[in-house]
């Protein structure tokens, strides 16, 4: 039987039903996926932060089930967000196409390194053995 990574929420700390405060990864492969934005599959920059968030996590998933794996198996997400963009947008979008699984996340404001790039995502995930 597949063991899924297991959430770390200590009862000292907040307790975010978007988030895990850690997770554990159970051994096995691990998968890493470089980091996605907002391109689509013709290689087109989608407009605005939400259009961009969405595509990105499409963009997570679809390595993920390349690899054998799934967002259940996902132990950490790290989400860049060119500085000055409100997050709120970001997050609406991320729960739309990642629904309600949590993860370990880290949020970062950072300068864009391509001009209208607002958000870029990687992740790092465990693939299941059978």
């Amino acid at each position: 039987m597949t063991q899924l990574p297991t959430p770390v929420d200590p009862p000292s700390l907040v307790h975010s039903p978007a988030f895990a405060q850690g997770m554990v990864a159970p051994a096995g492969r691990t998968l890493y996926v470089g980091g996605q934005n907002g391109i689509d599959g013709d290689g087109t920059l989608l407009d605005g932060l939400r259009a961009q968030t969405e595509q990105a996590l499409r963009n997570v998933l679809a390595v993920l089930e390349q690899a054998g794996t799934d967002r259940e198996h996902v132990v950490k997400l790290n989400i860049y967000l060119a500085a000055g963009e409100d997050p709120t947008e970001g997050y609406a979008a991320a729960a739309a196409v990642w629904g309600r699984q949590r993860t370990a996340v880290t949020v970062l404001a950072v300068p864009t390194a391509r001009p209208g790039v607002l958000v870029e995502i990687d992740a790092v995930a465990t693939i299941p053995t059978s």
